[in-house]
C-alpha cells in the first residue's frame, strides 16, 4: 500500500475507532460507533488492520523502555532524560500505565472476532493474510509489554459491551506461551495462502512471513534466557531464523545503507516503522540531533548532523563513553562514522553526536524522518550466534558473529572460544551493530539473565541500586483493578 494512502487511512481510523477499551483497569467497551461503521462488509477489515499499525509505530518510537535504561546514552547539551535513564523508578515516579498496549490488543481481538463471520468469498487469501498479520501484531504487543512489566493480564476476547472482565496478571511464561501460539497461528495462515512465497514482503511496514519468523526468534531467545525455557527455546529460535534466512533478505554491502535506504529498497530490512516529514512527524532521533547554535564554530561542522533550530533537533543525547569504547576496539570499523561523530572546536573535542538516524537534509532544514527499523538481518544473524553459543556450539556461533564483523571490516573473531568469551563478544557486537536501534536494554536484560553480565555492574546508573528489571504499575492502574499486584521489588 502506498504510504501516503496508508496514513490517510490511519487518520480516518483514529477518528472513528480509538474510543475502544482503554485498559483492563478502567475499561470502556468498544464504541457503538465502531460497531456501526466497521465490519459491515469484507472491505472494512483491511483499513482497520492498517490502523492498528499506528500502535506498532508508536511503540517503536518510544526509547524509554528499550534504550534509555541501557548504557548507550549520556546527556548532550540539553538533557531530556527521565527516570528510565536515572534508574530511579517507583510506583509514583515513571510507573507504567499500559493503556495503549491494551488498546492495541483490544483492536486485534475485535478484528479477529469479527472476521469469523466473513468468508471473503471473492478473495479468501486476503482474509488469511489479514488474520496472519493480526495475530502477528497481537503477539508483538504482548511481547513488547511483557519485556517491560513481566507478568501481564491476558485479554484475548473482544470487548463489545459493558461486561468487561477485570483480569489479574498472568505469569510471564503464560504470556509468552500466548505470544508463541499467536505467532504459530500467523505462520500457519501465511502458509495457507495460495501460491505461498516465503520471500514475499508485500510491505516492509507490515508483518509478513519473514518478519513474523523474526519476532518468533526474538521471543524465543527471551523465553530461553529470561523465563528459563532453555535449549528447547534456543532451538526454536534457530529454526525460526533459518526461515528468515530463506525469506529473500540480505545484508547491505555498505553499512551506511542500513538506515540510509528506506525500507522498500532496503534488502536487509524485514520490518520498519514508517516516517515521513509531511505525514507523521519526527522519530526519536530528533533528540540526538544538535541544532546549529550549539555546534556553531565546529571545525568539522559539515560532518555533524545538525538542524537549523531547536525545534527540529533537541541536542539531548550523545553516545556514552562505554558505547564509544566498544568501537575503539577496532580502528577499521566501518560503522563508526554512521553511528557517531565527535564535534571538534578549536579548543578540542567536545560532544560526540549520534549519526545513526541522521534524518534527511532538505533545502530548509534537516528533519528526523528516518524509518525506524524493527527487524533487520544483521540483528537476526546475531540472534542466531547467541542461540548457538547458549547451546555450546561455538563454531556455529562464531560463524554468524563473523558475518557481521566481515561487513564491519573488523576481521574475524580471534578471541577465546569459551562460552563466556563468545557470549560477551556477541553482546558487544550487538552494542556496535545495533546502537540506538531501541534494542540495548532488552539485550542487557537477556544477557544478564543468561549469566553473561551483571547488569547492576554493567549500567553505570544501576551501580549501587536495586531497581528491578521490570517496571512497576502505576498506582492508578492498581487502584482500578483490585486483582492486580504490584511488580515484584516495588
Amino acid at each position: 500500500m502506498n504510504p501516503r494512502i496508508k496514513f490517510l487511512t490511519l487518520t480516518a481510523f483514529a477518528l472513528t475507532s480509538l474510543s475502544a477499551c482503554d485498559s483492563l483497569l478502567d475499561v470502556k467497551p468498544q464504541s457503538s460507533i465502531t460497531e456501526a461503521v466497521y465490519f459491515q462488509n469484507e472491505g472494512d477489515f483491511e483499513p482497520y488492520l492498517t490502523g492498528i499499525y499506528t500502535y506498532m509505530r508508536t511503540f517503536a518510537n518510544n526509547v524509554t523502555y528499550g534504550t534509555e535504561r541501557s548504557e548507550e546514552l549520556i546527556a548532550g547539551s540539553n538533557s531530556r532524560f527521565g527516570v528510565a535513564w536515572s534508574q530511579i523508578i517507583t510506583p509514583t515516579s515513571g510507573a507504567i500505565n499500559y493503556n495503549d498496549w491494551y488498546k492495541a490488543i483490544g483492536h486485534c481481538n475485535l478484528l479477529l472476532a469479527r472476521i469469523e463471520a466473513f468468508p471473503f468469498a471473492g478473495n479468501p487469501d486476503l482474509r488469511k493474510r489479514i488474520i496472519a498479520e493480526t495475530y502477528s501484531l497481537r503477539a508483538y504487543f504482548y511481547f513488547h509489554l511483557t519485556r517491560i512489566i513481566g507478568d501481564a493480564p491476558l485479554m484475548l476476547q473482544a470487548v463489545t459491551d459493558e461486561n468487561v472482565p477485570l483480569l489479574p496478571r498472568s505469569p510471564a511464561a503464560e504470556v509468552m506461551q500466548q505470544v508463541q501460539g499467536d505467532l504459530d497461528k500467523a505462520i500457519g495462515f501465511y502458509k495457507s495462502v495460495g501460491n505461498f512465497n516465503a520471500a514475499s514482503y508485500p510491505s516492509k511496514y507490515r508483518f509478513a512471513y519473514g518478519s513474523t519468523q523474526a519476532l518468533k526468534a526474538e521471543a524465543s531467545l527471551w523465553s530461553a534466557k529470561v523465563l528459563g525455557g532453555g535449549d528447547a527455546d534456543f532451538n526454536t529460535a534457530i529454526a525460526a531464523i533459518a526461515e528468515v534466512e530463506a525469506s529473500g533478505v540480505s545484508l547491505n554491502a555498505d553499512f551506511k545503507n542500513v538506515t540510509g535506504l528506506r525500507a522498500p529498497n532496503n534488502p536487509e530490512v524485514m520490518l520498519s516503522a514508517y516516517f515521513s516529514r509531511d505525514e507523521t512527524g519526527g522519530n526519536y532521533g530528533v533528540n540526538a540531533l544538535p541544532f546549529l547554535t550549539i555546534v556553531q564554530g565546529a571545525v568539522n561542522l559539515d560532518s555533524l548532523p545538525y538542524t537549523q533550530t531547536s525545534t527540529t533537533g533537541q541536542g539531548a543525547y550523545q553516545i556514552s563513553q562505554p558505547s564509544r569504547a566498544l568501537f575503539s576496539k577496532s580502528t577499521t570499523d566501518k560503522r563508526t562514522p554512521y553511528t557517531w561523530v565527535t564535534e571538534r572546536q578549536t579548543s578540542g573535542p567536545k560532544i560526540s553526536w549520534i549519526t545513526k538516524y541522521p534524518g534527511t537534509k532538505y533545502s530548509d532544514d534537516r528533519i528526523s524522518d528516518n524509518e525506524l527499523i524493527i527487524f533487520r538481518l544483521a540483528d537476526i544473524y546475531l540472534m542466531k550466534a547467541e542461540a548457538y553459543a547458549a547451546l555450546n556450539k561455538m563454531e556455529e556461533a562464531i560463524a554468524y558473529l563473523d558475518k557481521i564483523r566481515t561487513r564491519a571490516g573488523t576481521g574475524a573473531y580471534a578471541g577465546a572460544k569459551t562460552k563466556a568469551a563468545v557470549e560477551r563478544e556477541i553482546l558487544d557486537e550487538r552494542g556496535r551493530e545495533l546502537f540506538f536501534e531501541n534494542k540495548r536494554w532488552y539485550d542487557l536484560a537477556r544477557f544478564h539473565k543468561g549469566g553473561t553480565i551483571d547488569v547492576y555492574q554493567f549500567v553505570p546508573n544501576l551501580v549501587g541500586k536495586k531497581t528491578p528489571l521490570f517496571w512497576p504499575l502505576n498506582t492508578t492502574v492498581l487502584a482500578n483493578n483490585k486483582l492486580l499486584v504490584q511488580t515484584a521489588g516495588y
